[in-house]
C-alpha cells in the first residue's frame, strides 16, 4: 500500500514537474495568416500561379454567438467550462474510434487553437507532442479568456475549399459575411471542420451524404447546449441550404489550369497534398518552359484553324537527357475544356510504335542489313491477313526503307523473329502504355500488354493505346543513348519559409537498350524524315529523327520525333459527341463540347481528313513549334551508325522495281480495306458483346480487338462519358457516368 502511495506521488511529481517546465509560446507561427505556395517555371523565377488562401480575421463582437455555438457544438462541447482539455472527451474518441462510430475529436478547441496557432507546437503524432499540447493548453486557458481564443481558434481554422477562418469560410460557402450567416449555414460550416478536404472531395463528387450527417450532429449538439434557442432547427432540411454558385478558380484559367492539374497530381503521388499547398507555404519548381509552352499553343491554333473543333491536337515535349516535361499541349483552356489530352488521352499508336519493334530487334543481335520480304497481304497467327498501305508489295527491303516506307508486314515478321512479348519489354520498359491501366477496359493491363493478349501480332504496327507524353518520354531511348528518364513535371519543392527541401527531383536513369541499338534505330529514323513518310518533319541542317503513324479511317495520326536534345510527339484525333440513340450529332462549342452542357451524350471516334495523316497535319505542327523552340539550340549531330548485330535476313535480297513514289503529306495508314479480328482471330472482324468505349481514352480502338485496322460507325462504340481526370496513379476507376462534357 505503501509502495503504491510512493509510486504514485513519484508519477504525479514528475507530472508537475514537466507541467511546470513547459512555457507557454509566445510567438504566433510566421506564416499563420498567410500560408500560399508559389508554382514557378522550371526557371524556378517565373511564377505560374499562387495557391492558398489569406485569411480575413474578425472581431468575437462579428462573430454570432449561434456560430460560436455552432463551432462549439461539433469540435468540443464543454469549453466555456472545461480547464483547456477534456478527459471525458478523450475516453469518448478512444472508445468511439474502437467502435467505428467517431463523431468527435479528442482535441478540445484549446488544444487545437495552440497547434496551429503558436510557433513550437509541431503536428506529428507523439506522445511527447501531446503531452505538451495539454500542458499548453491547460496553461493558455488560464491565462486567456474564452473569447479571446475562440476568436483565434476560428479566424485560423481550416473549412476546406481554400476559405481559413470562419470570414473566409461563410464567404466561399454561402457569398456572405460571418455575421449574416443563419444558424443551418453555421451548423454546416461547423461540420465541416472535422474533415475539411475529404467533405471537398465527395461533395464535389455530388455526394453530400457525409456532410448531410455532420449537419445533423451539429443541430443536434446545439438544441442540447440550448434547447430554447435552437431546438426548433434540428429538423432543418439540408436541401434547404443555399449554396453559393461554385466557380471554378481563376488561377486555372488558360493553359496555367492543365499544368496545375498535371503537377497537383504528380505531387499528390509523392504525398502533397493541394490542402498543404493551400497551407504550407511551398516553392514548388516545375519543369515547364514558359516560352515552349507558349509555342505549342501558337502553332497549334495555326495549323488547325478552321478544322472541325472537334478535331484536337497534342503536344508533349520532353528532355531525353533527365525526362523533365518541357512542354506540351492539351487546350486553350483549362476552365472550358478540362482533359489534360498531353497526359491522360490514350489513342493507338500506329506506325509510330515500329521503332520499338525496331529497337527489340537490334537487341536480338540482328542488324538494319538484314532483309525482310515486304510482301502483302501476310496472314499470321490469330489475325486476320495484315496488308501494307495500299496493298503494296515490296519484295526483299532492309530495315532503313522498311521504316522510311512503314512497310506492315515486315513489322509483323520482325515481331514474330523477336516474339511479341520482347517487343513489349522494351516498349514498356520505355514507359509506354501505363496510362490505359486506369481504363477499366483494359483490365488493369498495360496498353501493350492489352494489345499483346488481345490483338496479337497488330500490336507490331500499332493497336497498342499511347499517350502524346508516354510516346515523348518512350522515343527518349532513342535519343539518349537507349537510357529511359521517365517523363516527370516537379523540379523540386522547397519550404518557402527556410529553404528546405522536402522534394527533389526524382530521374532514376534505366538502361532499356544498348548505345549502339539507339544509334542504328535513329538511322532508319532518320530516313523517315529525308525520304520517306515524315519528309515534313525536316528541319535542314540540324539532325531530325522520328515516324509518323496513321491508323485506318484517319481516326488516329502521330509524328514522334527527336533532335539530340529534345524528343516532341503531336498527335491529332477526332471525337464527336452524339445523341444517346447514337442517331444525330449534338451540337458543339468552339472547343468540341456539346453546347448544352447538361446533355446527355455518347462519344464516337471519327475520321478525319485525309490530309491530317501522320505524315501530313501532325508533322507539320512538329516541324514549325520544333523550329521555333530548338532554334537557339545548337546544332549537334547524331551518333554514327553502330552496325550493331548481322544480317538476320527472312528474304533474298535481289533487286526489285522501286515502288511507286508516296505523298509524303498523305496516307501512311497500314491496312485500309481489312477490319481486325476479334479475340478469337477469325475473319470477322468483329464479334462479342459490344462495350461501352470512351474514344479519347482508347478503349474504342480496342474493342472487340478493334486495332488499327478501317471500321464501321460501330468500331466506335456508344459510351456515355464524363469529364472525370484521371489520377497520377495508374489504378482502375469506376465506369463513367452519363455527362455532356467530353474529356
Amino acid at each position: 500500500m505503501a509502495s503504491g502511495a510512493v509510486l504514485a506521488a513519484g508519477v504525479f511529481g514528475m507530472v508537475a514537474v514537466a507541467y511546470a517546465n513547459t512555457p507557454v509560446p509566445t510567438v504566433p507561427k510566421a506564416d499563420v495568416n498567410d500560408r500560399e505556395s508559389i508554382i514557378y517555371y522550371r526557371d524556378g523565377k517565373t511564377e505560374i500561379a499562387r495557391i492558398g488562401t489569406k485569411r480575413v480575421p474578425v472581431t468575437i463582437d462579428k462573430i454570432p454567438e449561434h456560430v460560436q455555438d455552432a463551432v462549439i457544438a461539433a469540435e468540443n462541447r464543454s469549453f466555456r467550462e472545461d480547464g483547456g482539455i477534456d478527459f471525458s472527451g478523450m475516453a469518448r474518441s478512444v472508445w468511439s474510434t474502437v467502435s467505428g462510430t467517431q463523431v468527435q475529436g479528442a482535441s478540445t478547441i484549446t488544444q487545437q487553437y495552440v497547434r496551429n496557432y503558436y510557433e513550437g507546437i509541431s503536428k506529428d503524432v507523439s506522445i511527447q507532442r501531446k503531452v505538451k499540447e495539454i500542458f499548453v493548453a491547460v496553461k493558455v486557458s488560464r491565462e486567456l479568456d474564452k473569447s479571446e481564443i475562440l476568436t483565434r481558434y476560428l479566424n485560423t481554422i481550416y473549412f476546406g475549399d481554400g476559405a481559413y477562418g470562419i470570414q473566409a469560410a461563410a464567404t466561399t460557402f454561402f457569398g456572405k459575411n460571418v455575421w449574416q450567416l443563419t444558424v443551418p449555414e453555421a451548423a454546416y460550416l461547423a461540420g465541416r471542420i472535422q474533415n475539411p478536404s475529404r467533405f471537398d472531395a465527395l461533395e464535389k463528387a455530388k455526394n453530400f451524404a457525409a456532410t448531410k450527417e455532420r449537419y445533423g450532429y451539429v443541430l443536434g449538439g446545439m438544441a442540447t447546449m440550448n434547447s430554447a434557442a435552437y431546438g426548433k432547427y434540428t429538423s432543418a432540411p439540408f436541401e434547404e441550404l443555399k449554396f453559393k454558385k461554385s466557380k471554378s478558380k481563376e488561377i486555372y484559367r488558360g493553359l496555367r489550369g492543365y499544368m496545375l492539374n498535371i503537377v497537383l497530381r504528380e505531387l499528390e503521388s509523392r504525398h502533397i497534398t493541394e490542402e498543404e499547398l493551400e497551407t504550407e507555404g511551398l516553392k514548388v519548381v516545375t519543369t515547364f518552359d514558359r516560352d515552349m509552352m507558349l509555342a505549342a499553343k501558337k502553332v497549334v491554333n495555326a495549323k488547325t484553324k478552321g478544322l472541325d473543333p472537334t478535331i484536337h491536337a497534342t503536344v508533349a515535349s520532353v528532355d531525353p537527357k533527365n525526362g523533365r516535361v518541357l512542354a506540351f499541349y492539351s487546350g486553350d483552356d483549362f476552365i472550358e475544356s478540362s482533359v489534360n489530352r498531353a497526359f491522360d488521352t490514350t489513342k493507338q499508336a500506329a506506325s509510330a510504335f515500329k521503332p520499338y519493334v525496331l529497337a527489340a530487334w537490334l537487341e536480338a543481335g540482328h542488324s538494319l542489313n538484314s532483309y525482310v520480304d515486304g510482301k502483302s497481304p501476310i496472314k499470321m497467327p490469330g489475325t486476320t491477313p495484315i496488308q501494307n498501305s495500299g496493298n503494296q508489295s515490296f519484295g526483299a527491303i532492309d530495315m532503313v526503307r522498311a521504316m522510311a516506307s512503314s512497310v506492315n508486314t515486315v513489322f509483323v515478321q520482325m515481331g514474330d523473329v523477336v516474339t511479341l512479348e520482347e517487343v513489349a519489354k522494351v516498349a514498356k520498359a520505355a514507359g509506354v502504355g501505363e496510362q490505359a491501366k486506369i481504363n477499366p477496359s483494359y483490365r488493369g493491363m498495360n496498353g501493350v500488354d492489352y494489345a499483346v493478349e488481345e490483338q496479337k501480332y497488330q500490336v507490331t504496327i500499332g493497336s497498342a493505346s499511347v499517350t502524346a507524353v508516354e510516346q515523348a518520354a518512350g522515343y527518349s531511348i532513342f535519343a539518349n543513348e537507349g537510357k529511359h528518364v521517365p517523363w516527370h513535371t516537379v523540379k523540386e519543392v522547397k519550404q518557402i519559409k527556410d529553404g528546405l527541401v522536402l522534394l527533389p527531383e526524382l530521374r532514376p536513369e534505366r538502361q532499356v537498350i544498348s548505345p549502339d541499338s539507339a544509334a542504328d534505330a535513329t538511322v532508319a529514323m532518320q530516313a523517315v524524315v529525308k525520304t520517306g513518310t515524315g519528309t515534313a518533319a525536316n528541319l535542314g541542317t540540324r539532325p531530325v529523327a522520328g515516324k509518323t503513324g496513321t491508323n485506318n479511317g484517319y481516326k488516329d495520326a502521330w509524328f514522334v520525333g527527336y533532335t539530340p536534345q529534345l524528343v516532341t510527339a503531336v498527335g491529332m484525333s477526332k471525337d464527336v459527341p452524339y445523341t444517346p440513340d447514337g442517331k444525330r450529332r449534338v451540337k458543339v462549342d468552339k472547343y468540341g463540347l456539346p453546347k448544352n452542357d447538361k446533355a446527355e451524350v455518347i462519344w464516337k471516334e471519327e475520321e478525319m481528313p485525309a490530309f491530317i495523316g501522320g505524315g501530313g497535319t501532325p508533322t507539320q505542327i512538329w516541324h514549325d513549334y520544333m523550329a521555333i523552340v530548338t532554334a537557339k539550340d545548337e546544332v549537334v549531330q547524331f551518333p554514327p551508325k553502330a552496325g550493331v548485330g548481322i544480317p538476320k535476313n527472312l528474304a533474298t535480297p535481289k533487286p526489285s522495281p522501286s515502288p511507286t513514289p508516296r505523298d509524303p503529306f498523305g496516307d501512311d495508314t497500314e491496312n485500309p480495306t481489312f477490319e481486325w479480328p476479334d479475340d478469337e482471330g477469325d475473319d470477322n472482324g468483329g464479334g462479342g458483346e459490344p462495350q461501352d468505349c470512351l474514344p479519347w481514352d482508347g478503349s474504342c480502338d480496342n474493342r472487340d480487338g478493334g486495332g488499327v485496322g478501317e471500321g464501321t460507325e460501330g468500331d466506335v462504340g456508344n459510351s456515355r462519358g464524363t469529364a472525370v481526370t484521371p489520377t497520377l496513379t495508374p489504378t482502375p476507376t469506376p465506369a463513367p457516368t452519363p455527362s455532356g462534357r467530353r474529356p
